[in-house]
């Protein structure tokens, strides 16, 4: 069925347009612009054309999602197949499925909620030209990885992402941005070198590169000892770019020096790259290397959902000067290690749980990283002490839609039943419960019990933020002094009695509540009616672990 039938030649050109419109977009920002486009301001300019490419994206995202054929999503739809570099085997391959449509929708969209988010309240930094250019750059990258069925094109698109990310978080981030870019490009780089070595070795040792072809063979042309090497060098490179404990030590870094819409882009789309990989490269085509490092993986994402939640603990206690960026960080840790749980069950059940806490987790963490950045601009920090200081933060009093909608998004992300964050971590532990034959039932029922007290953990954590920032801790207006951790002098403001002793701040504007309510409205939509999601991905993933077969 689709809602509006679109011909093949237009699908394929839609698909075409959304992964090529970014990157000439990138070069269109660079340029002079136009007489009748300059406006009174270059730079306004330049940031509406951002808001434009972006939204067109996003449009021809949409489009393709209804002419999408949702009676079939496990077929490739939307294909292009145009031979590229014939001495290698290397085809220029596009398609999509009802695996990879959710992300390419994801992305499409937080990228131009950025975008109209920059408009507003571009960073500070150099030039609005590069930094528009930058972000089309990272969103073309982006959709890229989850549109090419040729490895080789899949290696280009992962990395093309790195360098945009590196100088949005060096030249528009805060403090230690340079040494946390630094840290991003080499670890990632580093993991990518050696995931370049597994494709390869894939490539060579079937004869092809094309995803489809060897997702359809499921590992049949390639010794379990190939498969085994090949899933060790590329599972390595997604790791770091998914974050798995214990190569996750860029990413609190990262976020805590990136600016706002470069954790919105980090959290709600890049660190998607890598489970994707795992998803679509390993789990189909060395199902039998994937089979021998299934007990390690699950092992390792277990390790990361409780040190996650222990690391946001730390932060969160009274007096350890906890940023709260880096809160929300190290807490995507911990979510991405419940994806990484349900890809080594490999079974239907945990990966498509995996498939839907990925989305849900770029809603709600995206989401998340917009408020905290709106909080540090309000009050110029975001160290918890700070903000739940002697005047406390006290949200619900002085800017009780702000107060509201961090609430929300805290309890959307501890799984909440009714909101996006519950049905993947659910999915996830009963995939856990009845993992893949072959796998050890006892090890996984395990892992499944130490990933529900990691839940627990999480609603710890994540209450504890909702009520330092949006309660405060309060402390009668005599007792301060110009020492106190509220930083104020003695000439502050003083605090209003309407809101309980405080000074008020500007609530939600405008533009924040257009960039912010689509993430809330998805999020509540998601988990109300997951049959959205679930019906795209679970024929998809059936034929996947199938071995190509429906």
């Amino acid at each position: 069925m689709t809602v509006i039938d679109i011909s093949p030649s237009v699908m394929q050109f839609l698909l075409a347009f959304i992964v090529i419109a970014p990157l000439l977009g990138a070069v269109a920002a660079l340029l002079p612009a136009p007489p009748g486009l300059r406006g009174r301001n270059p730079d306004q300019a330049v940031l509406r054309h951002g808001v434009t490419v972006t939204g067109a994206v996003l449009i021809a995202a949409i489009v393709l999602a209804v002419g999408f054929d949702h009676d079939h999503p496990a077929t490739m739809q939307a294909t292009t197949d145009i031979s590229w570099i014939p001495a290698l085997g290397v085809r220029i391959h596009l398609g999509i499925d009802g695996i990879s449509l959710p992300l390419l929708l994801l992305t499409a969209l937080l990228t131009f909620l950025c975008a109209l988010y920059s408009y507003f309240k571009l960073p500070a930094g150099p030039s609005p030209k590069a930094f528009i250019a930058l972000v089309l750059v990272l969103e073309s990258g982006t959709l890229a990885t989850f549109a090419v069925l040729d490895l080789l094109l899949f290696f280009l698109a992962f990395e093309m992402v790195l360098i945009p990310m590196y100088f949005l978080i060096a030249r528009w981030g805060g403090e230690q941005r340079r040494a946390a870019a630094w840290k991003f490009i080499l670890y990632t780089l580093l993991g990518s070198v050696v995931m370049l070595l597994g494709l390869l070795l894939i490539g060579l040792k079937s004869g092809t590169f094309d995803m489809v072809a060897l997702a359809t063979d499921n590992g049949r042309g390639l010794t379990t000892s190939v498969q085994v090497i090949a899933v060790l060098a590329i599972g390595v490179g997604l790791a770091v770019k998914t974050p798995m404990w214990p190569l996750h030590s860029w990413l609190p870094d990262a976020h805590t020096a990136a600016p706002t819409v470069g954790s919105v882009l980090l959290a709600g789309v890049l660190l998607k790259m890598g489970t994707y990989g795992f998803v679509r490269i390993l789990l189909p085509i060395a199902p039998d290397g994937m089979r021998t490092f299934a007990p390690y993986l699950a092992a390792f994402a277990v390790v990361g959902i409780v040190y996650g939640s222990l690391a946001c603990l730390a932060l969160a206690r009274n007096g350890a000067k906890g940023d709260l960026k880096r809160l929300i960080a190290y807490s995507s840790v911990g979510h991405m290690g419940f994806v990484l749980l349900g890809i080594a069950t490999m079974t239907p059940t945990g990966v498509n749980g995996a498939l839907f806490a990925n989305i849900a987790h770029g809603l709600i963490t995206g989401l998340l990283f917009f408020l905290v950045g709106a909080i540090k601009d309000r009050y110029g920090t975001a160290d918890l002490d700070t903000l739940a200081g002697a005047t406390g933060a006290a949200l619900y009093g002085r800017a009780p839609r702000l107060g509201a909608l961090l609430a929300f998004a805290a309890v959307a992300s501890l799984g909440l039943p009714g909101l996006a964050g519950f049905w993947g971590e659910m999915l996830t532990l009963f995939g856990a419960y009845s993992p893949a034959e072959g796998l050890s039932r006892p090890a996984f029922r395990t892992f499944m019990a130490i990933g529900a007290f990691g839940t627990l953990l999480t609603a710890a954590y994540m209450l504890i933020v909702v009520r330092r920032v949006c309660m405060g801790e309060h402390t009668p207006h005599s007792q301060l002094s110009p020492d106190t951790p509220s930083g104020k002098p003695a000439d502050a403001p003083q605090p209003s009695p309407a809101a309980g002793g405080a000074p008020q701040l500007a609530d939600i504007q405008g533009y924040e509540a257009a960039a912010w309510t689509p993430l809330a409205a998805f999020t509540v939509l998601a988990g109300l009616w997951p049959a959205i999601l679930l019906g795209l991905t679970d024929p998809a993933v059936q034929k996947l672990l199938a071995g190509g077969k429906s």
